[in-house]
Protein backbone atom coordinates (compact mmCIF):
# COMPACT_ATOMS: atom_id res chain seq x y z
CA UNK A 1 0.00 0.00 0.00
CA UNK A 2 1.22 3.49 -0.83
CA UNK A 3 -0.12 6.53 1.00
CA UNK A 4 0.09 10.01 -0.50
CA UNK A 5 0.86 12.10 2.57
CA UNK A 6 2.63 11.26 5.81
CA UNK A 7 0.67 13.08 8.50
CA UNK A 8 -1.02 11.65 11.56
CA UNK A 9 -3.65 9.74 9.57
CA UNK A 10 -0.96 7.90 7.63
CA UNK A 11 0.88 7.34 10.92
CA UNK A 12 -2.17 5.58 12.36
CA UNK A 13 -2.57 3.60 9.13
CA UNK A 14 1.01 2.49 9.73
CA UNK A 15 0.10 1.40 13.26
CA UNK A 16 -2.72 -0.72 11.80
CA UNK A 17 -0.92 -1.96 8.68
CA UNK A 18 0.69 -5.18 9.86
CA UNK A 19 -2.47 -6.31 11.61
CA UNK A 20 -4.27 -5.78 8.30
CA UNK A 21 -1.61 -7.70 6.38
CA UNK A 22 -0.34 -4.59 4.61
CA UNK A 23 3.16 -3.25 3.97
CA UNK A 24 2.95 0.56 4.02
CA UNK A 25 5.03 3.05 2.03
CA UNK A 26 4.32 6.75 2.53
CA UNK A 27 5.02 9.75 0.31
CA UNK A 28 6.55 12.19 2.80
CA UNK A 29 7.96 15.68 2.40
CA UNK A 30 10.57 15.14 5.13
CA UNK A 31 12.00 12.40 7.38
CA UNK A 32 10.40 14.35 10.25
CA UNK A 33 6.86 13.75 8.93
CA UNK A 34 4.63 11.99 11.43
CA UNK A 35 4.03 8.76 9.50
CA UNK A 36 7.66 8.00 8.67
CA UNK A 37 8.05 6.48 12.14
CA UNK A 38 5.27 3.90 11.63
CA UNK A 39 5.61 3.16 7.90
CA UNK A 40 7.69 0.33 6.45
CA UNK A 41 9.26 2.65 3.87
CA UNK A 42 9.11 6.24 2.65
CA UNK A 43 9.45 8.08 -0.64
CA UNK A 44 10.30 11.77 -0.34
CA UNK A 45 8.69 14.49 -2.38
CA UNK A 46 5.67 16.76 -2.66
CA UNK A 47 2.17 15.27 -3.15
CA UNK A 48 1.92 17.29 -6.38
CA UNK A 49 5.35 16.13 -7.66
CA UNK A 50 4.69 13.83 -10.62
CA UNK A 51 8.08 12.17 -10.23
CA UNK A 52 7.48 11.38 -6.55
CA UNK A 53 4.03 9.97 -7.36
CA UNK A 54 5.57 7.80 -10.07
CA UNK A 55 8.18 6.52 -7.62
CA UNK A 56 5.57 5.73 -4.98
CA UNK A 57 3.25 3.94 -7.43
CA UNK A 58 6.11 1.87 -8.84
CA UNK A 59 6.73 0.35 -5.38
CA UNK A 60 3.18 -0.60 -4.37
CA UNK A 61 0.03 -2.43 -5.46
CA UNK A 62 -2.48 0.22 -4.42
CA UNK A 63 -2.28 3.98 -3.78
CA UNK A 64 -4.45 5.77 -1.20
CA UNK A 65 -4.37 9.13 0.62
CA UNK A 66 -4.18 10.79 4.03
CA UNK A 67 -5.31 14.22 2.74
CA UNK A 68 -7.10 15.82 -0.21
CA UNK A 69 -4.45 18.39 -1.16
CA UNK A 70 -3.59 16.60 -4.40
CA UNK A 71 -3.55 17.38 -8.12
CA UNK A 72 -6.40 15.37 -9.62
CA UNK A 73 -4.95 15.60 -13.14
CA UNK A 74 -1.83 13.83 -11.90
CA UNK A 75 -3.93 11.19 -10.13
CA UNK A 76 -5.90 10.64 -13.35
CA UNK A 77 -2.63 10.12 -15.25
CA UNK A 78 -1.64 7.41 -12.77
CA UNK A 79 -4.99 5.68 -13.24
CA UNK A 80 -4.69 5.88 -17.04
CA UNK A 81 -1.36 4.06 -16.74
CA UNK A 82 -3.04 1.23 -14.84
CA UNK A 83 -2.11 2.24 -11.28
CA UNK A 84 -4.79 1.14 -8.79
CA UNK A 85 -5.87 4.29 -6.93
CA UNK A 86 -8.50 4.08 -4.19
CA UNK A 87 -10.37 6.36 -3.86
CA UNK A 88 -10.02 7.30 -7.53
CA UNK A 89 -9.82 10.78 -9.03
CA UNK A 90 -13.57 10.93 -9.79
CA UNK A 91 -14.43 10.22 -6.16
CA UNK A 92 -11.70 12.50 -4.80
CA UNK A 93 -13.21 15.44 -6.68
CA UNK A 94 -16.07 15.47 -4.15
CA UNK A 95 -13.60 16.21 -1.35
CA UNK A 96 -11.09 18.30 -3.30
CA UNK A 97 -13.67 20.71 -4.73
CA UNK A 98 -16.41 21.85 -2.35
CA UNK A 99 -18.23 23.59 -5.19
CA UNK A 100 -18.52 20.33 -7.12
CA UNK A 101 -19.58 18.56 -3.93
CA UNK A 102 -22.33 21.07 -3.17
CA UNK A 103 -23.72 21.04 -6.72
CA UNK A 104 -23.70 17.25 -6.98
CA UNK A 105 -25.30 16.74 -3.56
CA UNK A 106 -27.98 19.34 -4.26
CA UNK A 107 -28.79 17.73 -7.62
CA UNK A 108 -29.07 14.32 -5.93
CA UNK A 109 -31.47 15.60 -3.27
CA UNK A 110 -28.92 15.37 -0.45
CA UNK A 111 -29.66 18.21 2.01
CA UNK A 112 -27.05 20.99 2.07
CA UNK A 113 -27.34 24.60 3.25
CA UNK A 114 -28.48 27.07 0.60
CA UNK A 115 -25.44 28.11 -1.43
CA UNK A 116 -24.02 29.62 -4.56
CA UNK A 117 -20.53 29.25 -6.05
CA UNK A 118 -18.86 32.43 -7.27
CA UNK A 119 -15.54 33.37 -8.83
CA UNK A 120 -15.53 37.04 -7.82
CA UNK A 121 -17.32 39.60 -5.64
CA UNK A 122 -18.93 40.93 -8.83
CA UNK A 123 -20.89 37.77 -9.56
CA UNK A 124 -24.44 38.82 -10.56
CA UNK A 125 -26.03 36.19 -8.27
CA UNK A 126 -24.26 37.45 -5.18
CA UNK A 127 -26.29 40.49 -4.13
CA UNK A 128 -29.66 38.74 -4.24
CA UNK A 129 -28.31 35.70 -2.40
CA UNK A 130 -26.77 37.80 0.37
CA UNK A 131 -29.98 39.79 0.70
CA UNK A 132 -31.85 36.54 1.30
CA UNK A 133 -29.47 34.82 3.76
CA UNK A 134 -27.70 37.62 5.64
CA UNK A 135 -24.07 37.20 6.74
CA UNK A 136 -22.92 33.93 5.11
CA UNK A 137 -20.26 31.32 5.61
CA UNK A 138 -17.51 31.51 2.98
CA UNK A 139 -15.53 28.43 1.96
CA UNK A 140 -12.60 28.20 -0.41
CA UNK A 141 -13.79 25.59 -2.92
CA UNK A 142 -10.28 24.15 -3.06
CA UNK A 143 -7.38 24.07 -0.63
CA UNK A 144 -9.18 24.40 2.71
CA UNK A 145 -8.38 21.98 5.54
CA UNK A 146 -9.00 21.82 9.31
CA UNK A 147 -10.82 25.15 9.40
CA UNK A 148 -8.48 26.93 6.99
CA UNK A 149 -10.31 28.51 4.08
CA UNK A 150 -13.58 28.85 6.06
CA UNK A 151 -14.57 32.39 7.00
CA UNK A 152 -17.48 33.89 8.96
CA UNK A 153 -17.76 37.54 7.87
CA UNK A 154 -19.97 39.79 9.98
CA UNK A 155 -20.90 42.47 7.45
CA UNK A 156 -21.52 42.93 3.73
CA UNK A 157 -18.27 44.89 3.38
CA UNK A 158 -16.30 42.14 5.09
CA UNK A 159 -18.06 39.49 2.99
CA UNK A 160 -17.12 41.14 -0.29
CA UNK A 161 -13.54 41.74 0.83
CA UNK A 162 -13.19 38.11 1.89
CA UNK A 163 -14.62 36.82 -1.40
CA UNK A 164 -12.18 39.08 -3.23
CA UNK A 165 -9.29 37.60 -1.25
CA UNK A 166 -10.34 33.93 -1.57
CA UNK A 167 -11.23 34.18 -5.26
CA UNK A 168 -7.65 35.06 -6.20
CA UNK A 169 -6.79 31.36 -5.97
CA UNK A 170 -10.09 29.43 -6.05
CA UNK A 171 -13.82 29.69 -6.58
CA UNK A 172 -15.80 30.40 -3.41
CA UNK A 173 -18.80 28.63 -1.90
CA UNK A 174 -21.11 31.24 -0.35
CA UNK A 175 -23.45 29.47 2.05
CA UNK A 176 -26.25 30.32 4.43
CA UNK A 177 -25.28 30.31 8.10
CA UNK A 178 -27.53 27.83 9.88
CA UNK A 179 -28.71 28.04 13.47
CA UNK A 180 -27.38 24.76 14.84
CA UNK A 181 -28.67 22.43 17.52
CA UNK A 182 -25.52 20.30 17.28
CA UNK A 183 -22.91 18.87 14.94
CA UNK A 184 -22.62 15.18 14.14
CA UNK A 185 -20.36 12.89 12.14
CA UNK A 186 -20.72 9.52 10.47
CA UNK A 187 -17.82 7.36 9.32
CA UNK A 188 -18.69 4.72 6.72
CA UNK A 189 -16.57 2.20 4.83
CA UNK A 190 -17.19 1.12 1.26
CA UNK A 191 -15.31 -1.93 0.04
CA UNK A 192 -15.26 -3.63 -3.33
CA UNK A 193 -17.85 -6.12 -2.08
CA UNK A 194 -19.43 -4.55 0.99
CA UNK A 195 -20.49 -1.51 2.99
CA UNK A 196 -20.43 -0.80 6.72
CA UNK A 197 -20.99 2.17 8.99
CA UNK A 198 -19.77 3.11 12.44
CA UNK A 199 -22.21 4.59 14.97
CA UNK A 200 -23.10 8.26 14.67
CA UNK A 201 -21.10 10.56 16.98
CA UNK A 202 -21.52 14.10 18.31
CA UNK A 203 -18.73 16.60 17.64
CA UNK A 204 -17.66 19.91 19.15
CA UNK A 205 -15.89 22.49 17.00
CA UNK A 206 -13.71 25.49 17.83
CA UNK A 207 -12.67 27.92 15.09
CA UNK A 208 -13.45 25.38 12.41
CA UNK A 209 -11.44 22.58 14.02
CA UNK A 210 -12.90 19.56 15.79
CA UNK A 211 -11.92 19.57 19.48
CA UNK A 212 -14.06 16.74 20.88
CA UNK A 213 -15.94 13.66 19.67
CA UNK A 214 -18.53 11.83 21.78
CA UNK A 215 -19.92 8.35 21.24
CA UNK A 216 -22.81 7.72 21.31
CA UNK A 217 -24.34 10.76 19.67
CA UNK A 218 -26.92 12.55 21.79
CA UNK A 219 -29.75 12.39 19.24
CA UNK A 220 -32.98 10.48 18.78
CA UNK A 221 -33.39 7.29 16.77
CA UNK A 222 -35.02 9.10 13.84
CA UNK A 223 -31.93 11.31 13.43
CA UNK A 224 -29.63 8.27 13.56
CA UNK A 225 -31.71 6.53 10.93
CA UNK A 226 -31.68 9.57 8.65
CA UNK A 227 -27.90 9.99 9.03
CA UNK A 228 -27.36 6.35 8.12
CA UNK A 229 -29.67 6.66 5.11
CA UNK A 230 -27.79 9.71 3.88
CA UNK A 231 -24.44 8.03 4.53
CA UNK A 232 -25.31 5.11 2.27
CA UNK A 233 -26.69 7.44 -0.40
CA UNK A 234 -23.57 9.63 -0.36
CA UNK A 235 -21.22 6.64 -0.46
CA UNK A 236 -23.05 5.28 -3.50
CA UNK A 237 -23.06 8.66 -5.27
CA UNK A 238 -19.39 9.37 -4.61
CA UNK A 239 -18.29 5.84 -5.44
CA UNK A 240 -15.25 5.93 -3.17
CA UNK A 241 -13.50 2.78 -1.96
CA UNK A 242 -12.26 3.10 1.61
CA UNK A 243 -13.35 5.22 4.54
CA UNK A 244 -15.71 8.12 3.86
CA UNK A 245 -16.52 10.55 6.67
CA UNK A 246 -19.53 12.85 6.66
CA UNK A 247 -19.91 15.88 8.93
CA UNK A 248 -23.53 16.90 9.54
CA UNK A 249 -25.22 20.01 10.85
CA UNK A 250 -28.36 19.36 12.91
CA UNK A 251 -30.77 22.29 12.89
CA UNK A 252 -34.46 22.74 13.59
CA UNK A 253 -34.94 22.03 9.87
CA UNK A 254 -33.22 18.65 10.14
CA UNK A 255 -29.86 17.27 8.98
CA UNK A 256 -27.61 19.04 6.48
CA UNK A 257 -24.28 17.87 5.10
CA UNK A 258 -21.41 20.14 6.05
CA UNK A 259 -18.32 18.39 4.64
CA UNK A 260 -17.08 14.98 3.55
CA UNK A 261 -13.63 13.39 3.56
CA UNK A 262 -12.48 10.34 1.61
CA UNK A 263 -9.99 8.95 4.12
CA UNK A 264 -9.84 8.03 7.80
CA UNK A 265 -11.10 10.99 9.76
CA UNK A 266 -10.60 12.77 13.06
CA UNK A 267 -14.15 11.91 14.12
CA UNK A 268 -13.36 8.20 13.81
CA UNK A 269 -10.30 8.11 16.08
CA UNK A 270 -12.41 6.82 18.98
CA UNK A 271 -12.76 3.51 17.06
CA UNK A 272 -9.14 2.57 17.92
CA UNK A 273 -10.25 1.77 21.47
CA UNK A 274 -14.00 1.71 20.95
CA UNK A 275 -14.85 -0.55 17.98
CA UNK A 276 -14.18 -4.14 17.03
CA UNK A 277 -12.31 -3.00 13.90
CA UNK A 278 -10.95 0.54 13.88
CA UNK A 279 -11.33 2.91 10.94
CA UNK A 280 -7.67 2.64 9.89
CA UNK A 281 -7.72 -1.15 9.63
CA UNK A 282 -11.01 -1.02 7.73
CA UNK A 283 -9.65 1.57 5.32
CA UNK A 284 -6.67 -0.65 4.52
CA UNK A 285 -8.91 -3.71 4.15
CA UNK A 286 -11.27 -1.83 1.84
CA UNK A 287 -8.68 -0.33 -0.48
CA UNK A 288 -6.80 -3.64 -0.72
CA UNK A 289 -9.99 -5.37 -1.86
CA UNK A 290 -10.61 -7.58 1.16
CA UNK A 291 -13.72 -8.11 3.29
CA UNK A 292 -14.43 -5.39 5.84
CA UNK A 293 -14.09 -5.88 9.57
CA UNK A 294 -16.93 -5.42 12.04
CA UNK A 295 -17.77 -1.81 12.94
CA UNK A 296 -19.57 -2.89 16.12
CA UNK A 297 -18.74 -0.76 19.18
CA UNK A 298 -17.16 -2.65 22.09
CA UNK A 299 -17.69 0.09 24.71
CA UNK A 300 -20.75 1.85 26.10
CA UNK A 301 -19.28 5.32 25.59
CA UNK A 302 -16.13 7.02 24.33
CA UNK A 303 -14.84 10.60 24.35
CA UNK A 304 -11.97 11.72 22.12
CA UNK A 305 -10.28 15.10 22.65
CA UNK A 306 -7.82 16.60 20.18
CA UNK A 307 -4.59 18.04 21.55
CA UNK A 308 -3.73 21.33 19.87
CA UNK A 309 -0.49 23.05 20.88
CA UNK A 310 -0.87 25.83 23.46
CA UNK A 311 1.48 28.78 23.96
CA UNK A 312 3.73 26.53 26.06
CA UNK A 313 4.31 22.80 25.59
CA UNK A 314 2.65 20.39 27.99
CA UNK A 315 3.77 17.03 29.34
CA UNK A 316 2.88 13.82 27.56
CA UNK A 317 4.09 11.91 30.63
CA UNK A 318 1.54 13.69 32.84
CA UNK A 319 -1.13 13.09 30.21
CA UNK A 320 -0.37 9.36 30.17
CA UNK A 321 -0.43 9.26 33.97
CA UNK A 322 -4.16 10.08 34.06
CA UNK A 323 -5.94 6.77 34.81
CA UNK A 324 -8.05 5.55 31.91
CA UNK A 325 -6.59 7.92 29.31
CA UNK A 326 -5.38 6.46 26.01
CA UNK A 327 -2.88 9.05 24.74
CA UNK A 328 -1.94 9.06 21.05
CA UNK A 329 1.12 11.13 20.20
CA UNK A 330 1.63 12.09 16.55
CA UNK A 331 5.38 12.57 16.88
CA UNK A 332 5.25 16.21 15.81
CA UNK A 333 7.35 19.10 17.03
CA UNK A 334 5.32 21.36 19.32
CA UNK A 335 4.10 24.72 18.11
CA UNK A 336 1.03 26.76 19.07
CA UNK A 337 -2.04 25.77 17.08
CA UNK A 338 -0.58 22.52 15.76
CA UNK A 339 -2.51 19.27 16.20
CA UNK A 340 -0.13 17.17 18.31
CA UNK A 341 -2.20 14.14 19.24
CA UNK A 342 -5.44 13.00 20.79
CA UNK A 343 -6.74 11.43 23.98
CA UNK A 344 -9.52 8.85 24.15
CA UNK A 345 -11.32 7.64 27.26
CA UNK A 346 -13.86 4.81 27.16
CA UNK A 347 -16.22 3.46 29.81
CA UNK A 348 -19.78 3.11 31.02
CA UNK A 349 -20.19 6.76 32.08
CA UNK A 350 -19.98 9.33 29.26
CA UNK A 351 -19.74 12.27 31.68
CA UNK A 352 -16.83 10.71 33.55
CA UNK A 353 -15.10 9.90 30.25
CA UNK A 354 -15.46 13.54 29.20
CA UNK A 355 -13.88 14.82 32.41
CA UNK A 356 -10.99 12.34 32.28
CA UNK A 357 -10.25 12.98 28.60
CA UNK A 358 -10.01 16.73 29.17
CA UNK A 359 -7.85 16.27 32.25
CA UNK A 360 -5.35 14.29 30.20
CA UNK A 361 -5.55 16.63 27.20
CA UNK A 362 -4.91 19.68 29.40
CA UNK A 363 -1.86 17.95 30.90
CA UNK A 364 -0.70 17.21 27.35
CA UNK A 365 -0.91 20.93 26.66
CA UNK A 366 -3.95 21.56 24.49
CA UNK A 367 -4.81 25.21 23.79
CA UNK A 368 -8.52 24.52 23.27
CA UNK A 369 -10.84 24.80 26.25
CA UNK A 370 -13.26 22.27 27.70
CA UNK A 371 -16.81 22.74 26.39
Amino acid sequence: MGVVGAGQLARMMGDAAHGAGVTLTVLATSPDDSAVASADAAVYGSPDDAGALDELSSRVDVVTFDHELVDLDQISVLEARGVVVRPNARALLFAVDKGHQRRAFDAAGIPVPRFIVVTSKNDPMLKGFLDSVGPPVLKAARGGYDGRGVLFPQSRVETLASIDELSRTTSVVVEERLSLRSELALVVVRGLHGYADYPLVSTVQSKGMCVEVRFPADVDEATRHEANRLGRKIAHLVGAVGVLAIEFFLSDRGLFVNEIALRPHNTGHWTIEGARTNQFTNHLLAVSGRPLGSTEPIVASAVMVNVVGAEEPGSIERARAVPGAHVHDYGKYWRPGRKLGHVTVVGDDASAAHVTAWESARAYGTRTRET
